[in-house]
């Protein structure tokens, strides 16, 4: 709720009248809890984790600015989904994403096997150097609909049988002679979209090396994205923040909400640990 909410409401409840600098410093009480939540001890490995940033109006010297908030989800030894931090800067960028893997190793993390994106600028270059091994994998299905933005209605089924031969390969030797395929059909025409997946292969192809089970989970970043529409339910309420204290309180409040459903762990996951645990064996179990 905005502060104007708040001040409404408790007026319409009780026929008290408090000021929205009171209703501020009330809800500051929050940021305690938010700042130790933010600084906890996290686990020193994490399987899996999903990496995204979101931006918002935030007011600043009298201007609208936007603010990133730069989000990591995890998925945990045991399965369980868990928003390790949520940190709020500048637009997004190299510096920035290094500064959001040391506050994790910092904070006990020592090591991740595999980290998803979508292609964020910067995040590939500043999480190697800090989690040298971790496997990177971009989002397939982001990189599919940028695909398709450049292909003509008229060829997009066509081209998008040629293309799904592409990234449900059974194998990256299979894949490889697929994406040969997709470009002696289309390169003359769409030699752009072609070239974004040979330029980004490397990133793009990681999920090729796992089974299905694994595959299921790293090849889109849906999961993260699930929960960035929920907190922006949350905050939509708001199209400009006053300050970052009171974007962080918003996300803070909003997150601890969403949590409360994460009871379960993620579908058929000791099958998945299982399989981890023999192919990163020595990671794994330390």
């Amino acid at each position: 709720m905005s502060v104007d909410d708040i001040k409404s409401e408790i007026d319409e409840l009780y026929g008290v009248d408090i000021s929205p600098s009171m209703i501020s410093k009330i809800t500051d009480k929050v940021m305690e809890t938010a700042i130790a939540w933010q600084n906890r001890s996290l686990d020193p490995v994490y399987p899996i984790v999903y990496m995204d940033a979101l931006y918002f109006k935030v007011k600043e010297e009298h201007k609208i600015v936007n603010k990133a908030a730069y989000v990591c989800m995890a998925l945990d030894m045991k399965g369980y989904k868990d928003i390790l931090g949520i940190w709020v800067g500048e637009q997004e960028g190299a510096k920035f994403w290094l500064t959001v893997c040391n506050d994790l190793k910092n904070r006990g993390v020592k090591d991740i096997i595999i980290a998803c994106m979508d292609g964020l600028k910067g995040l590939p270059d500043a999480i190697k150097v800090v989690f040298p091994e971790v496997n990177i994998q971009n989002c397939i299905v982001h990189q599919i609909r940028n695909s398709l933005k450049y292909v003509a209605s008229k060829d997009s089924k066509a081209f998008m049988k040629d293309l799904k031969s592409v990234y449900q390969a059974s194998t990256e030797i299979l894949a490889l002679a697929s994406l040969d395929n997709l470009e002696a059909n289309w390169g003359a025409k769409y030699s752009i979209v072609i070239q974004s997946w040979r330029n980004n292969w490397e990133n793009l192809s990681t999920y090729l090396d796992f089974p299905p089970e694994i595959r299921r989970i790293i090849y889109t970043t849906n999961a993260l994205e699930g929960f960035n529409r929920q907190l922006r339910k949350f905050t939509k309420i708001r199209t400009t923040f006053p300050t970052d204290d009171s974007l962080k309180k918003a996300l803070f409040l909003a997150t601890e909400q969403i949590m409360k459903k994460w009871t379960s762990p993620s579908q058929n996951w000791s099958s998945t640990l299982a399989q981890l645990t023999i192919m990163f064996e020595n990671r794994i179990e330390q």
